[in-house]
């Protein structure tokens, strides 16, 4: 009885070590994208936390620079960017910020009895990764199911920042 060639009888197990070694790579890869994806998300809710933040000190500039008899609250978001109550430009933001989570211009607005912004939140649903660690501006955000909880109010009376 002859013998086969080596080279014929190894050929199988190269074949399984290549494919065991792709199937390391997608394990891998899969592994790094999802560790990608948390950190944009962390990036988003930062830069939610900044434009909330902006906006709601835009709020309360807004309502301590009231003239006497005037609206204290802002009716559209545009108002901040210049204050139609005052004679010269008075500008409280450079520019209205889109919301980092939805990446729409479109904020939910927290409106007082009169139809007045009192504040702004983002419009998703999605369930936020801090839940805690917030600074004392935000602490009340800490435990929220959803980004649309993370309300940035103006705290009436309060200079901005």
């Amino acid at each position: 009885m002859a013998k086969r060639p080596t080279a014929w009888r190894e050929a199988g197990f190269a074949y399984l070590g290549l494919l065991v070694a792709i199937a390391v790579m997608g394990v891998v890869q899969a592994a790094l994208c999802e560790a990608w994806h948390a950190d944009a998300r962390r990036e988003k809710e930062q830069q939610l936390l900044f434009a909330g933040g902006e906006l709601r000190a835009a709020l309360e500039l807004y309502e301590l620079r009231s003239p006497p008899n005037a609206p204290r609250q802002p009716q559209q978001l545009e108002d901040l960017l210049k204050d139609p109550r005052q004679p010269s430009t008075m500008r409280y933001l450079r520019k209205v910020y889109a919301d980092p989570i939805t990446g729409r211009a479109e904020w939910g607005l927290v409106r007082g009895a009169g139809g007045e912004i009192r504040g702004v939140h983002s419009l998703s649903e999605q369930r936020p990764l801090k839940q805690a660690g917030f600074a004392r501006a935000e602490r009340r955000f800490a435990g929220a199911q959803k980004y649309s909880e993370w309300m940035f109010m103006a705290a009436p009376g309060r200079p901005g920042r």
